[in-house]
């Protein structure tokens, strides 16, 4: 699992409006550049996610 600077990098979920599918990543504060490192299918998931990269679901952006 790699590790991400949250000063270079904001966490992001991205999510579908028709389907409602959900991915956790990175994206660049500098490039816009958007890294997959997980599918989110559960609350639990995402209590995972944060979990391994020790951030809050408040410094999570929702991005449809």
């Amino acid at each position: 699992m790699p590790a991400f600077d949250l000063r270079e990098y904001q966490p992001v979920i991205r999510a579908s409006i028709c389907t409602g599918e959900r991915v956790a990543g990175f994206r660049s504060r500098s490039t816009g550049k958007f890294e997959e490192v997980a599918m989110i299918a559960s609350d639990s998931a995402l209590d995972e996610f944060c979990r391994a990269y020790g951030i809050s679901r408040e410094d999570i952006k929702k991005e449809w």
